[in-house]
């Protein structure tokens, strides 16, 4: 966090004099400094008290791991249950099948209440005996079972509140209320009082001022004639103070506002039922006779999240005209990520109020002041020049004059005054997936109000288990991704300003209401100061108190996302989490969150945290097609990114024995629970998630690139595309190209995906996280870990966690750190520390000040020396390299970016990974991720395209041979072609439709090239198995009573009896074969079943054999096959979609499937493949193609 302390600079700064040291020469453009060393450790305690990621791990262990993985590496579920619908049998079912299944464990989240029609007689509403009882029964099942529980720090799942939090430890904002007022007497003046949430409000302050240039005019008093290029709507009502009656053009066109006579506009106030991106992009016209308009400005809507409803006040540069025109026009929208929430949908103007003021307001405070999440540009002398601020001398504090009927003693001297109010009330934010429970959001900057909650909920829970039983099983405590907006004060947070920022936030009160004080540079640096503390509040406050509570009770905790809805710095708060989580979702690009999935994996990487959850394959809109096939190309993304324990989302309890698929989250997530027709061979699944996670699990990740995401707040980990511009040459000309084409977003073309969810075709989406930086990982730092964590070890910036990186990169302006002219003397004397102890450091802006007001205007000073010097050494460098001439030098280098070479190997970083065809062309698809420990290196390859890929591999290690693992088989096999040089190991490898590998090298040799054969399984067909097959359907499932014969395999969903074609579940293939080939030495045996629709267990003579899920769906039969008659089964299993079309097109007595709160599919949706569909194909392989252990 930054302390005040931390922010404290030498006041003289070293000269870069000493000696040039022996470096080869780097070409020009790059501009590269080395500097004189100068040792620094960062404090003792970050190193001391963090441990390496793994401990040491050695060859047996590592394989053992793969082939029998540890607790640690079971994937978890989040087991909601819903509407207090909660039965014994139920949860021991639900136990029982994830056991069975593999899970390692469950997150207990209750969500809503019974209602007025319980789903369940008696219902298990939450914080009743019954609900404890039910509580207490899952705790004694799960410990039955070895399982164990997670619980939500609230009931719900968003995000810690309940019905013991008052009012007054809710979550708080700053409110006020201005009067006007005019000298010269004394008087009683009744100040209005600001808002009142729950009725609870408290004064902060009164202020006073002298009203300045245009105070109280705007067109809540002066009325224009309100006309649109619209033929319907009322437009007149954008002037009306609270106006809820929303005004919408969907076509290019106007708002027009005509006055008697000439209006002053100084800032304009825009508010939308529910935030509006195009509201916040119009075009400020104005005319003086209502024919000739001129333009003033096109609005810039502030970066914002979904969870933003706020007005908008944008700052005008002095304007007067009688005709003010507010044009719409949809050219030019940005296509919306999760920074840009409300531009992922079609672009339409929708707006309530548009208020024009000739008073001066601070751009968009709505979010500088930490209101809502949102970033914006700073205001500037020229936009908002001092003559329109109130002088911070001629604000008068009156707190003490204030009567608690809200009554003001006071003799104002003469002249025109305006009284500001301020104060706090609750923020009105529940917890509002809750049901028995629900209640306020609990105070995040208040301790005392955390710790209730904690007691409240998960410390019942705990009493409720018993300390044996909950000790065993309860294990975890959760906080689920951030739901319930931000806050910005609190009863502490004066004082906590106060030593954090070392001076008194109350005499600058008023910029939190967005009157600018003193100057547009003080007034923002206030309030980047306010938001600062907000972020390094949350971390300490909230999660800090939650872990120390946790830990004290022998648990540990685990943490989502808290951008983009609280004002914070996204990466700090997993400081605190022993399991950092994110979430991605599945079909669902309006809701995907790529950005909650870097914050999290950074948020590990950089404070030392090993274990690296996702909430996975959340589905906007279930569509019950679902199977462990096609969910496996995002699982393989995500795990290249960096994650290591999936946590499947959805189990929802379903409380019946006898109703299928039963409960869902009303369609929401993947459904992933008892009743999936795959729950059975769905094992296959998750036993290649428990293989997969336990090698990633192990040693450190290597990243060798660390990108520094700013001092903006809030802020987040950057996303690929915002490097583009700093990282054109490694990102590729391809790829910036089609960055500034998607931006360009012309025309604003639309996705439907999914159904019925229409949104910008060119939104950032999850598959541009591949392998953005071509060869290169990278992760975010935020300036916390920066400052208080990094050294410098043989070049390399090193954390105490064990994260290691070649490069730090300060990329210039991106969106959510628009301004690159800024940069604290702390962190700017730290990168000069950084690169004199020997770091190399990329930096693509040159600060010019300081964006805090500590220290100001001497602290600019200081910023601008320290990277002025760097910069004149990058250029002495530069002209020394051309001259030959001896440059002052050190052990460290400075590169001044944008970066134009296509790769670091300049600065002797070469790729970590390269991929190639035979054509030489650069492999398209390719994930990956890379760990390392003393005794190995392990490389995951993922192919994220649905055609075979055959690939020439090159790894940045050499000396070991090269084995590859295979996480859907278990099987180990030493590569049969590879060689080394230059350090790096090449291989060709052969990769299924999404399919993947573990390349695993450990065992050292002193071999440098092997050539014995492919790296891939070779078969050769030995025996068709054509027809006939007798089919067996589940006649409980509403097949055939009777075994069905197959002449030849046939599409289920083409049968003309509707109880074939609507069938899901599993049907039963027999076929008697004869085998009479004999088995040679060294031979193996397949069967290779073609098209499966869509998972298939085999068992061969009554010995089952696997069960093949995904692609090449191809099982080892060789020690099950013998010579004459075999006896052939292979269980085919579908989805449940086929049987819900179906039922669809029946009246519900008639229908076998029973859904509870989910929408069923459409009776004329098409019907999806299904059986199998062949062709099915004994083969056979030489050993030295196939496996070697198992």
């Amino acid at each position: 966090m930054l302390r005040g302390a931390q922010h404290d600079v030498l006041n003289s700064l070293l000269p870069i004099t000493t000696p040039m040291q022996n470096r080869r020469n780097l070409p020009l453009s790059l501009l590269l400094l080395t500097l004189p060393a100068l040792s620094w450790l960062p404090s003792v305690s970050a190193w001391a008290q963090a441990a390496p990621a793994t401990a040491a791990t050695t060859e047996a262990e590592l394989q053992a791991a793969f082939q029998n993985p540890p607790e640690a590496a079971r994937p978890w579920v989040i087991w909601y249950w819903m509407n207090a619908a909660v039965t014994p049998e139920g949860l021991t079912a639900d136990l029982e099948a994830m056991q069975q299944a593999g899970i390692g464990g469950a997150f207990l989240m209750p969500i809503r209440g019974a209602g007025d029609k319980p789903l369940i007689d008696p219902p298990a509403q939450q914080l009743s005996p019954r609900w404890w009882q039910m509580v207490r029964h899952a705790m004694t099942e799960a410990d039955r079972l070895g399982l164990k529980l997670a619980m939500h720090v609230s009931d719900g799942f968003a995000l810690a509140g309940g019905p013991w939090i008052t009012p007054e430890l809710a979550m708080q904002k700053v409110v006020s209320s201005e009067t006007r007022i005019s000298g010269g007497r004394r008087q009683t003046i009744q100040l209005p009082q600001p808002a009142a949430v729950k009725g609870y409000y408290r004064d902060i302050a009164v202020y006073a001022y002298p009203t300045p240039t245009g105070g109280g005019v705007s067109t809540y008093t002066v009325k224009p004639a309100v006309t649109s290029s619209a033929a319907e709507g009322k437009p007149e009502r954008l002037t009306v103070a609270g106006n809820k009656d929303g005004f919408k053009l969907t076509e290019p066109g106007w708002i027009q506002y005509a006055f008697e006579r000439p209006f002053t506009a100084r800032s304009l106030r825009i508010r939308s039922n529910g935030y509006n991106y195009q509201a916040n992009r119009l075009i400020v016209e104005v005319s003086q006779d209502g024919q000739t308009f001129r333009p003033v400005l096109r609005l810039t809507p502030p970066r914002s999240g979904w969870q933003d409803s706020s007005a908008v006040t944008h700052a005008l540069p002095t304007t007067t005209a009688r005709f003010f025109r507010f044009r719409y026009d949809p050219a030019g929208s940005e296509p919306g990520g999760e920074d840009l929430d409300a531009a992922k949908w079609k672009p339409a103007l929708k707006v309530s109020e548009i208020r024009l003021s000739a008073e001066a307001r601070i751009n968009q405070y709505e979010g500088k002041n930490g209101e809502v999440w949102r970033v914006s540009p700073r205001n500037t002398a020229q936009q908002l020049p001092d003559s329109l601020c109130v002088p911070l001398g001629k604000v008068l504090n009156l707190t003490d004059k204030l009567g608690p009927d809200g009554r003001l003693n006071w003799t104002p001297p003469a002249g025109r005054w305006t009284i500001l109010r301020v104060g706090h009330t609750a923020t009105g934010y529940t917890n509002y997936t809750g049901g028995g429970a629900l209640g306020l959001e609990c105070d995040k900057f208040n301790p005392a109000a955390v710790k209730l909650q904690f007691d409240s909920w998960f410390g019942e829970a705990l009493r409720q288990g018993g300390p044996e039983l909950a000790g065993r099983v309860l294990t975890t405590l959760h906080v689920d991704s951030w739901e319930c907006g931000s806050q910005n004060w609190s009863s502490n947070f004066a004082a906590e300003f106060r030593q954090r920022r070392g001076y008194d936030l109350l005499p600058y009160l008023p910029v939190l209401a967005g009157v600018p004080l003193q100057s547009a540079e003080v007034s923002e640096r206030v309030l980047f100061d306010l938001r600062q503390t907000i972020a390094e509040l949350i971390g300490d406050k909230f999660y800090a108190t939650l872990a120390a509570e946790a830990r004290a009770k022998g648990v540990t905790i685990s943490a989502e996302a808290v951008a983009p809805t609280m004002v914070s710095d996204g990466l700090l708060h997993y400081q605190y989490a022993d399991a950092p989580m994110g979430e991605f979702w599945l079909r669902s690009p309006t809701h995907d969150k790529p950005n909650d999935m870097l914050d999290a994996i950074s948020g590990a990487h950089i404070y030392g945290k090993n274990i690296v959850q996702a909430e996975a394959f959340t589905e906007l809109k279930m569509a019950w097609d679902e199977h462990p096939a096609m969910l496996k190309t995002v699982q393989d993304r995500n795990y290249a990114l960096g994650v290591n324990r999936l946590v499947y989302h959805v189990f929802a309890h379903n409380p019946w024995l006898d109703r299928q698929p039963g409960m869902t989250l009303n369609g929401v997530g993947l459904y992933f629970q008892r009743d999936q027709t795959w729950w059975r061979p769905g094992r296959a699944w998750v036993d290649y998630a428990r293989r997969c996670q336990a090698l990633l699990q192990l040693g450190r990740p290597v990243v060798d690139v660390a990108v520094f995401n700013g001092e903006e707040t809030p802020r987040r980990a950057l996303l690929p595309e915002r490097l583009t511009r700093t990282l054109p040459g490694i990102v590729g000309a391809a790829k910036v190209q089609s960055e500034q084409k998607r931006l360009a977003n012309v025309g604003s073309p639309m996705r439907e995906m999914p159904e019925k969810v229409s949104a910008t075709a060119n939104s950032f989406t999850a598959d541009m996280l591949v392998d953005p930086l071509h060869g290169y990982a990278y992760d975010s730092f935020n300036p916390d870990a920066l400052l208080r964590l990094t050294r410098v070890r043989d070049g390399r910036i090193e954390l105490p966690g064990g994260a290691s990186y070649a490069l730090l990169v300060v990329p210039g302006a991106t969106s959510l750190w628009p301004d690159s002219t800024s940069m604290t003397p702390a962190v700017a004397q730290k990168l000069r520390e950084l690169v004199q102890a020997g770091a190399t450091v990329l930096l693509d802006r040159q600060p010019g000040r300081s964006p805090e007001l500590r220290g100001y205007p001497q602290a600019d000073q200081q910023v601008q020396q320290l990277t002025a010097q760097l910069y004149a050494a990058g250029a002495a460098q530069a002209t020394a390299a051309a001259t030959g001439v001896p440059a002052p030098a050190g052990s460290g280098r400075v590169l001044r970016g944008p970066y134009a070479a296509d790769s670091f190997e300049p600065l002797g970083l070469p790729r970590d990974v390269t991929a190639h065809y035979a054509s030489g062309q650069r492999a398209r698809g390719l994930a990956w991720t890379h760990r390392t420990a003393e005794q190995f290196d392990i490389y995951f390859i993922a192919n994220q395209l649905d055609s075979t890929q055959t690939i020439d591999l090159s790894l940045r290690v050499a000396g070991r041979q090269p084995e590859l693992w295979d996480a859907v088989t278990g099987e180990i096999r030493s590569a049969q072609d590879w060689q080394t040089d230059n350090g790096r190991t090449r291989l060709p490898l052969r990769l299924e439709p999404s399919g993947s590998v573990f390349v695993v090298l450990r065992q050292p040799t002193s071999q440098t090239a092997v050539h014995n054969g492919p790296n891939w399984l070779t078969t050769t067909p030995a025996q068709p198995l054509s027809g006939p097959w007798q089919v067996q359907f589940d006649p409980k499932a509403g097949g055939p009573a009777q075994p069905v014969a197959f002449a030849q395999l046939t599409d289920w969903s083409q049968h003309p009896d509707a109880a074939i074609r609507h069938y899901s579940g599993t049907a039963d293939y027999r076929q008697t074969f004869r085998w009479k080939t004999k088995k040679r030495p060294g031979q193996r045996v397949y069967l290779e079943l073609g098209q499966v629709n869509n998972l298939a267990e085999v068992e061969l003579n009554g010995q089952p054999v696997g069960t093949a899920w995904t692609a090449p769906y191809r099982l080892d039969i060789t020690d099950a096959v013998r010579k004459g008659d075999n006896q052939l089964r292979i269980r085919v299993t579908n989805t449940w979609a086929n049987r819900l079309i179906g039922d669809a097109a029946l009246p519900p007595e008639q229908r076998r499937t029973s859904l509870t709160t989910a929408p069923a599919p459409a009776a004329t949706r098409p019907l999806l493949p299904a059986g199998l569909l062949g062709p099915v194909v004994i083969s056979t392989a030489t050993e030295t193609d196939s496996k070697t252990s198992k």
